[in-house]
């Protein structure tokens, strides 16, 4: 049976032991950071006043199927995080909490998912009632950090990011989150940030794709230009990097290489409904651009 739970109802379930045998628990104009493989946000609505959860979400093992425990749901949910499934990525770390209440990573991944999802404020409380569990978590200090940084609660996020890095928080993540809080404080410091953060991780695509998200959310779209072909020559044949590669390059106004970006995506996920949409627009900017040269000549006669 098909259940819809609010946001508020859905988190506070997936903090819950799992029971004996049981279970609970713009980019420009539009061409926005990519929150989805193959589907379109709806319009108008909470994107977490209609989750849905069939049996197949719930865990149920069919005969000669693969176990469905702890392991597989944390795994599938850095999976869909990597593919900015966002919405699932939460779905998914809410089973991973079912199964282990104590599964730190799983209580920062949401936190995380909230935040790219736009949901600062939500992130901070759910952020709030992991540190009950874990209070000196350093990514988990962190991410609450740029929860308040992107919400405009600036001396609140420095107070934070300072104390994940007291907590030895030397992780990709912590100082990507600094270099975050510090762009929300328009402070030039946060290019170290980044730099130390691609140093820690030097083969790693998701450390440069996460800056580049960073970056873009700041409206700084030459330097995420630059972090996505990093991502790239890291990992060549993820869609999603070559994607938002190419919503960064049409931002720019540049349609050639995105459309050279958009082609790849496809190519690389025939099914990425986000991919045909972009070409589209791209056809749709092309044409105007053609449409507006035209009517400058006839103004010269």
């Amino acid at each position: 049976m098909t259940r819809k739970l609010g946001v508020y109802s859905f988190l506070l379930r997936s903090g819950r032991p799992r029971a004996s045998g049981g279970a609970e628990r713009s980019w420009f104009d539009g061409a926005v950071l990519h929150t989805g493989g193959n589907h379109t946000p709806p319009q108008n609505m909470s994107r977490f006043g209609n989750l849905e959860f069939d049996g197949e979400q719930h865990g149920e093992t069919h005969a000669g199927a693969p176990a469905r425990d702890e392991a597989h749901f944390l795994a599938g949910a850095r999976t869909a995080f990597e593919s900015a499934e966002f919405e699932k990525s939460l779905r998914w770390f809410a089973k991973v909490l079912e199964f282990n209440p104590q599964n730190v990573a799983a209580w920062t991944g949401q936190v995380r998912a909230l935040i790219e999802l736009g949901e600062f404020r939500e992130a901070a409380l759910w952020a709030d009632k992991a540190l009950e569990r874990f209070p000196r978590e350093p990514e988990l200090l962190a991410a609450k950090a740029v929860a308040h940084g992107r919400s405009g609660n600036l001396e609140e996020a420095i107070a934070l990011s300072d104390a994940s890095i007291e907590e030895r928080g030397d992780t990709p993540y912590v100082w990507l989150a600094r270099g975050d809080v510090l762009l929300a404080r328009e402070e030039a410091r946060a290019d170290y940030c980044f730099e130390k953060a691609l140093l820690l991780a030097p083969a790693d695509w998701t450390v440069p794709w996460l800056a580049a998200r960073i970056r873009h959310y700041y409206k700084q779209i030459t330097a995420a230009i630059k972090l996505l072909q990093l991502a790239l020559e890291r990992n060549t044949t993820h869609f999603l990097l070559w994607l938002e590669l190419g919503n960064c390059q049409l931002a720019l106004g540049l349609a050639g290489p995105a459309e050279r970006s958009f082609r790849e995506a496809r190519q690389l996920n025939p099914d990425c409904s986000a991919a045909r949409l972009a070409l589209a627009r791209v056809a749709d900017t092309g044409l105007w651009s053609r449409c507006r040269g035209w009517f400058r000549q006839i103004l010269r006669r």
